[in-house]
């Protein structure tokens, strides 16, 4: 089925619902996608994604090339 197809069958399921336990349910559902959908990326997004130890990697290898000045290279 297409997307819109889908929608719509989804629609035609809904109306047939009586459960207001059910409808609540599918708007909690609703509403959690839109707010995530919305969700701009923050960047406590991102804690916890590498080892300690691949950042303490990193910032050494950062110091060690980034951080060097050589007055050579600005004349």
């Amino acid at each position: 089925m297409y997307s819109e197809a889908r929608k719509i069958h989804l629609i035609e399921e809904m109306l047939k619902i009586k459960s207001d336990a059910v409808l609540i349910e599918i708007e909690t559902i609703l509403n959690s996608y839109n707010r995530t959908a919305e969700k701009k990326p923050s960047i406590y997004d991102f804690v916890g994604i590498i080892s300690r130890e691949a950042a303490n990697e990193m910032k050494q290898a950062i110091a060690e090339t980034c951080e060097i000045i050589d007055e050579n290279d600005w004349k």
